[in-house]
């Protein structure tokens, strides 16, 4: 009988810094490429529209791409993530995230295995370990898929596209038009990620 290899947190330590990113979701290892540019540009907007709406209150924080470490075998970089005050406080250590923002936006990179990881894989992690909401944009459509908590589940909530409102459950008051969102970016993706 063969032992399943499992991947943790000390691995991701003992790669070299080569432009790859690397995440680990129950156990198995997932590496793709450095997002594309209008990726990064979709996680700055989502970033800076969450802490626009956050700071005059102090309400909480938003970041991209931090390190977000559920378990020694569940340690991703989610996109754009935001935590109030009070969840950022017990969750924060020594810079890196150890349980579940409020929210967590994934941006979809181009390829079958990272949609399928933004749409499947993280979708039932996030579930599982407690994030209250989780957006997933996918730019080249236009459109923002939000699911939210219900119970042990996130669940399909709602789909913004075309001129709408991205808006929030969680989130009283903050409105980020797509238009905003997507300005200036090429429709469709000729990127080829895998």
């Amino acid at each position: 009988m063969t032992a399943l290899l499992r991947w943790n947190s000390a691995d991701l330590e003992q790669f070299p810094d080569d432009g790859k990113r690397r995440e680990i979701i129950d156990g198995e290892l997932y590496v793709s490429k450095q997002p594309n540019w209008y990726h990064q540009v979709i996680c700055m907007r989502v970033g800076g529209a969450l802490d626009a709406w956050s700071m005059p209150d102090q309400k909480g924080m938003a970041a991209i791409a931090p390190g977000l470490i559920f378990a020694e075998d569940d340690d991703v970089a989610p996109d754009v993530v935001w935590a109030s005050r009070e969840r950022l406080a017990a969750i924060l250590r020594e810079g890196k995230l150890y349980a579940a923002p409020e929210l967590v936006v994934e941006v979809l990179s181009p390829g079958p295995r990272n949609i399928m990881r933004d749409r499947k894989t993280k979708l039932k992690l996030y579930a599982r370990r407690g994030v209250d909401e989780y957006w997933i944009i996918d730019w080249p459509s236009r459109t923002v898929d939000v699911y939210c908590r219900d119970d042990a589940l996130l669940v399909p909530a709602m789909t913004f596209r075309g001129r709408e409102i991205l808006t929030s459950h969680i989130l009283p008051g903050f409105a980020l038009p797509l238009e905003r969102l997507f300005a200036g970016l090429p429709l469709g993706s000729d990127d080829n990620e895998t």
